[in-house]
């Protein structure tokens, strides 16, 4: 798969993708604020009010918090809940992903705000590395952000569509309107989720325009409205309005501010979709055209509201809008509510794509929609069950006012855990004083406790559904992690020794067979239990027989070039390898026949370089890597294999350092590492250049011994590649805790019947697929 590893879509597309969301929230914010709790009177103190909380809530969150400070908190270019986690993760050792390796911190992508050497370890660092409590304590506050994002994944399109659909109120009686904008309102949904599977590059071409007219559309109306109705309403954005307004209001106004909220929906947005536009645009764009689009919208619906205390038809955005313009404007309306629906929806699924990849998702089918153009994905099993709980909320709630409440919650649920885990980083990451964290924290987490609490008070009035959401999601994301890491020390500590792989032979009835045997297992060292349980029930393994570990390392990207770690299991006339592929949390995974040609490639590479470095050509370390590392006799070595030609011996450069290694004149790195968890080792960098004017014939320098070993390699491809998978039944040790059991025996075990199979994630063709029982007692 061809894929561009640059910014996911182009420019001309992300202003929808970005935006969207954020746009047509002006659809349903007086509407949901004026709901209940508070009412429109002649004193215009509530509108003005409103109005002024409003104006300093988007001024705040998403112009300074997220525009001005959370944007530079990207992971490579990435942003969102997941990027965030994964830079603390680099800077301090918190994470709970098993199988770490040195050689990880190795890549390029892997970069640290601060050497190594530089780094002062602060008191924070050191209480979060040393207490495992907090390790799953900021695990679980990431996954409560994830499962909050999803929760808006499906409540945004609901209530977007339906306040966009609601304008038809004033163009029918109210005994027509009941019975029409509920169904136009869950058909326009459930064409939105059917054409899912089609990907949004064949109409991502009109994201932009739609969302350029809309907002241009929101501030000629609101430039109007103000004109019109009331040109000193600009005098309310003053925050002695605020105070008025809670003065009058008291705990009605409190209450109200679950409705106010809804300006910022699609904040996250902006940082989660990072990796589709450039910092400079998001803050260009936002600053210039998007926020005071906003403002001018809001105004313009308040000048109006301040001189029609009396209106037919409740309070809401189409009441301002002129007759003669009210049909174009539903049209676009309808439109950018789709647009940001869009939007959303493929938020959720590259936030379940990037938690599976992490081991924090039951296995699902990706399928990507696009072969050119990185992140764009469709999910079909999330996808149907988003669909049917849209339709139902929209059913159920039936109006604006609950919809707001529970996406309210969501929403600033999100924005809570962003807080907090940009706060670690101000700290952890960009070394700056813990006094600069803890305002940050204060300043904008009292701004957002003050709307989340307003939103929990409403928890019977619809803010129930993204509680309880969250609690089934944070469930099933945490009891599938916890077996996913069970199962990894149980191979851990179950792991059979190279030994008894070099003892197998005809003298005890094992027998090689042509072909090429890939045993996938998550282990980066060690010969794994079910290869054991394999060669045991079936006497026989492949002449090629290589250990394949396909890990997610905490970076959003990594490198084709240094995507695969390759080293020997015995000696060569074994014939046996470890082969450890590396992706990036949001990397695209490969499809197995591009990934088997490519790793008999990688092999081949590795095997000429082994035997150039084995016979002198090319001496890159002096030292016993198995003394150093303390690994068994034969495997101690991984190699990190690019496109790198070792077709001739090339002449090289040896200096000591201290850095990642890495090759010049355009060669991709190659390094050597141990394959020990956290184990420091001295490096050594590597420069190679091809001497043209030699005339030295490569086959003249291959001896017998290495054509011999390729001539293995690529007759065993002619034969065929088996996939050996283990298929594992987990059950909790006697003595264990009700709790422990109740999550293993029943609930990881009833997500991995019914969820996809490793075979299917990996895209193994079941006519090579050999699976092995295996029962896990953790």
């Amino acid at each position: 798969m061809d894929i561009d590893y640059g910014k996911c879509w182009d420019t001309s597309k992300s202003l929808g993708v970005v935006y969207g969301d954020l746009s047509i929230s002006p659809l349903y914010v007086y509407k949901s604020t004026f709901a209940e709790d508070i009412h429109h009177s002649e004193t215009n103190e509530e509108i003005f009010g409103v109005l002024s909380f409003v104006f300093w809530t988007l001024t705040l969150v998403p112009l300074f918090k997220y525009v001005f400070i959370v944007l530079r908190a990207d992971d490579n270019g990435e942003g969102g809940t997941f990027a965030l986690y994964s830079l603390i993760c680099r800077h301090a050792k918190v994470s709970l992903l098993p199988n770490r390796q040195v050689a990880d911190e190795a890549l390029s992508t892997y970069k640290l705000e601060h050497p190594p050497e530089m780094k002062n370890s602060s008191k924070l660092k050191l209480l979060l590395e040393k207490h495992k409590s907090l390790h799953t304590a900021l695990l679980i506050l990431v996954l409560l952000g994830t499962c909050m994002v999803i929760g808006d994944g499906l409540l945004t399109p609901a209530i977007s569509v339906f306040s966009a659909v609601s304008g038809l109120e004033l163009s029918m009686s109210r005994e027509h309107h009941q019975y029409a904008v509920i169904p136009i309102t869950c058909f326009i949904l459930i064409c939105l989720f059917a054409l899912q599977h089609y990907g949004t590059h064949r109409v991502g071409f009109c994201f932009a325009p739609i969302v350029m007219t809309w907002l241009l559309c929101i501030s000629a109306l609101g430039l109007y409205n103000i004109i019109h109705w009331n040109p000193q309403v600009y005098k309310a954005l003053s925050p002695y309005y605020m105070v008025k307004f809670l003065k009058k209001t008291r705990k009605g106004g409190w209450m109200s501010l679950g409705g106010i909220l809804l300006c910022i929906t699609g904040s996250e947005a902006m940082f989660a979709d990072l990796g589709h536009f450039s910092y400079t645009a998001i803050q260009i764009a936002f600053t210039f055209l998007v926020y005071p689009a906003l403002i001018l919208a809001y105004m313009g619906q308040a000048a109006f509201l301040s001189k029609h205390h009396h209106t037919i038809h409740k309070i809401g955005f189409y009441v301002s809008v002129p007759d003669v313009v009210r049909w174009p404007v539903l049209v676009i309306a309808i439109l950018a509510s789709v647009v940001g629906s869009q939007a959303i929806i493929s938020g959720t699924f590259s936030i379940i794509n990037q938690s599976q990849s992490l081991g924090c998702f039951p296995r699902v089918k990706v399928v990507h929609t696009n072969a050119k153009i990185h992140g764009q994905i469709y999910i079909p099993e999330i996808n149907w069950i988003l669909m049917i709980l849209c339709v139902a909320v929209t059913i159920g709630f039936r109006d604006t006012k609950h919809m707001g409440n529970a996406s309210g919650l969501a929403v600033m649920a999100v924005m809570l855990v962003t807080t907090c885990l940009t706060s670690l980083v101000i700290i952890l990451c960009w070394n700056k004083p813990p006094i600069l964290a803890l305002g940050f924290l204060l300043v904008f987490g009292s701004i957002e406790l003050l709307y989340f609490s307003a939103s929990v008070i409403k928890f019977l009035e619809g803010a129930w559904l993204p509680i309880l959401l969250a609690l089934f999601l944070v469930t099933v994301m945490f009891v599938w992690h916890y077996a996913t890491v069970k199962k990894y020390e149980y191979d851990l500590h179950n792991k059979v020794s190279l030994e008894w792989l070099l003892a197998l032979g005809p003298s005890l009835g094992i027998t090689r067979v042509p072909g090429i045997g890939l045993v996938f297992t998550d282990l980066t060292s060690g010969i794994p239990a079910n290869f054991s349980r394999f060669v045991t029930n079936l006497p026989a393994y492949h002449r090629i027989l290589v250990f394949v570990c396909v890990k997610s390392v905490p970076v959003p990207f990594v490198p084709p070039a240094e995507r695969y770690l390759v080293g020997r299991v015995g000696p060569a006339a074994h014939r046996s390898y470890r082969c450890i592929v590396r992706y990036g949390y949001r990397d695209v995974h490969q499809d197995v026949d591009s990934f088997e040609s490519e790793l008999v490639s990688r092999l081949a590479d590795f095997i000429r370089y082994d035997w150039y470095k084995a016979h002198g050509i090319m001496e890159t370390c002096n030292e016993d890597d198995c003394s150093r590392s303390g690994a068994s006799s034969g495997e101690c070595r991984l190699t990190v294999i690019g496109t790198l030609d070792l077709s001739c011996a090339p002449a090289f450069e040896v200096e000591e350092t201290m850095q990642p290694a890495s090759v010049s004149v355009g060669f991709p790195t190659v390094e050597s590492v141990t394959d020990v968890i956290e184990m420091q080792a001295v490096e050594r960098r590597v420069r190679f250049a091809i001497d043209d004017e030699s005339e030295v014939d490569s086959r003249d320098v291959m001896d017998c011994q290495l054509q011999g070993e390729l001539e293995d390699l690529y007759t065993a491809q002619q034969a065929g590649t088996a996939f050996v998978l283990g298929h594992s039944h987990v059950k909790a040790k006697q003595g264990s805790s009700v709790l422990k059991r109740l999550a293993i025996n029943y609930g990881y075990n009833f997500l991995r019947r019914n969820c996809r199979g490793a075979d299917v994630s990996l895209k193994v063709p079941p006519a090579s697929l050999l699976e092995v029982g295996m029962v896990y007692i953790v």
